[in-house]
């Protein structure tokens, strides 16, 4: 569910929870796409057959598949009329809590934890949990820092 609020308010949002957000797709493709693209094809994400004798049953996305998706996730949830430029600042925590299968989907819930006036704009401190469908904890933890300019 997506939350539309003009530049102005802003500041106002300290504490507010955003989402859920809209699914994404955890496909085999996905996964094979972001192995060719990071140069990372380990077995446990790339080899549907011998993943599933692996620890997980199945092969798993990338930790930092899961991580990337977090921008199209964010937009999904949070709206800003009045901006000029949004920035993904970076990350002050990060946890991969638990695997992301390949045929499931993930989704993200956020909190804005902090919003600081900074040149031109604002800076948001955000609490993201992207969870995997069916999953009984969060696929990924993390403090991410977005930037919105007027």
């Amino acid at each position: 569910m997506t939350t539309t609020v003009a530049y102005a308010d802003l500041p106002t949002l300290v504490g507010t929870e955003l989402g859920p957000s809209e699914w994404i797709d955890i496909t085999q493709g996905r996964i094979n796409t972001f192995a060719d693209a990071t140069d990372d094809h380990q077995w446990i994400h790339t080899d549907p057959e011998r993943a599933q004798a692996g620890p997980f049953g199945a092969p798993i996305a990338h930790g930092f598949l899961t991580l990337s998706l977090l921008i199209p996730l964010w937009e999904s949830l949070l709206d800003v009329e009045g901006v000029t430029t949004k920035v993904n600042y970076g990350l002050d925590k990060v946890r991969f809590v638990s695997p992301v299968k390949a045929g499931t989907r993930v989704r993200a819930t956020a909190a804005i934890a902090e919003v600081t006036e900074i040149p031109g704009g604002y800076q948001f401190a955000v609490d993201v949990t992207i969870e995997s469908e069916g999953g009984t904890k969060p696929a990924v933890v993390a403090r991410s820092l977005q930037r919105f300019y007027a």
